[in-house]
């Protein structure tokens, strides 16, 4: 039993942002140990939006908040890392508490605000990571009293272009009022201008950062076809589907279910599955999809990928079954694509689209 896994009860012990804290601190002083082998795997390897991926798990945005650790979180054997959300200017973000477990649930709730140190602190940490060490995406967002929202959006791709190996333009947290409307077509549109010009005016054309955009699990099919077609047209190179959802699904147990936030974990699964359906259907291949929202295991991310997912990311469930999850699914990946017939994860993206895309799978 390694010292993480001993770590594990005490954490659960501890407010849920005081647990995590000691999960960046455990990482910072090389608590957690790294894989005693390289979790890389040909069956797993793919190359999406122009970068090769070892294998298509990562970490989602949201526990690397302010870019302290990227390089030991790539350390537990995951794809690729996404720090952030980054905002121009360091933020308090909401008022504590702002986290809750649901254990009953495998889930969480969260209502943190874009809490983070800001642009020039969190690239800062950037500038000196070796390159080398693995892929690490930078989700951005705006301050919750932003003036200018599409100038603050491209003046942090601005800023961050030349350190990420891909950017995320995130308009989809539920706990920055009036964020999620960014997603109307009225405002993406001319949104999705400016961050890619922003991109394009500081990077060479070889070396430019494929640009992704998170959105919401709580879209219409209508919408979610009219946000592909944009991001397609104004040369985004891939969504995320989703960021947390505000329902609350039939059948919470946790005591916590009725607090105010996104919700993630396990409840989210099916939800954000059938949203990913959408988005793989309306891509038609011109734009890779993302996959997030409940992965758990070995077969949701399976699930995901099946669904429509190029790659797929996780956090919540780490919560509960610790950092040695992205060995057990990768592990277990291998075995599944095996199993099935397949020689690349690649063959495998998007086969049971059209069924949860009209809610006949999982």
């Amino acid at each position: 039993m390694s010292l993480a896994d001993l770590m594990m009860p005490l954490a659960r012990c501890l407010d849920p942002e005081r647990a995590h804290r000691l999960a960046i601190q455990a990482l910072r002083l090389g608590l957690v140990p790294r894989p005693k082998r390289a979790v890389s795997d040909r069956i797993l390897q793919s190359e999406v939006f122009g970068i090769t991926f070892p294998n298509p798990i990562g970490l989602a945005a949201g526990f690397d908040k302010s870019a302290e650790v990227p390089t030991q979180l790539l350390g537990l054997g995951c794809g690729f890392v996404e720090i952030g959300t980054l905002t121009p200017r360091p933020q308090a973000g909401n008022p504590k508490p702002r986290v809750f477990r649901l254990p009953e649930d495998q889930a969480a709730i969260n209502r943190y605000g874009f809490n983070n140190d800001g642009l020039e602190v969190g690239l800062g940490r950037l500038r000196d990571r070796d390159r080398n060490a693995g892929i690490v995406g930078i989700n951005v967002g705006i301050n919750k009293d932003s003036a200018d929202q599409a100038g603050d959006y491209a003046e942090a791709i601005r800023q961050s272009a030349a350190l990420a190996d891909y950017l995320t333009v995130n308009v989809s947290s539920p706990n920055t009022p009036g964020l999620r409307d960014l997603q109307a077509a009225d405002q993406l549109d001319g949104l999705l201008d400016a961050v890619v010009e922003a991109r394009d005016a500081v990077t060479k054309e070889t070396a430019r950062p494929p640009i992704l955009l998170k959105i919401a699990p709580d879209l219409s099919r209508d919408m979610v076809s009219e946000i592909l077609d944009i991001a397609v047209a104004r040369r985004v190179s891939g969504v995320i589907v989703a960021n947390t959802t505000i329902t609350r699904p039939a059948g919470l147990k946790s005591q916590n279910s009725g607090e105010a936030g996104g919700l993630s974990g396990a409840p989210l699964f099916a939800l954000s599955t059938q949203v990913l359906a959408w988005a793989h259907i309306a891509a038609a291949g011109r734009i890779a999809i993302v996959g997030a929202g409940g992965v758990d295991g070995p077969e949701t991310a399976y699930a995901k990928i099946r669904a429509g997912a190029s790659l797929v990311q996780l956090y919540t469930a780490l919560i509960y079954k610790g950092p040695g999850l992205f060995t057990t699914i990768i592990d277990g990946l291998g075995e599944r694509l095996r199993r099935d017939g397949y020689n690349n994860v690649a063959n495998a993206v998007g086969v049971d689209a059209a069924k949860w895309a009209d809610g006949s799978s999982g």
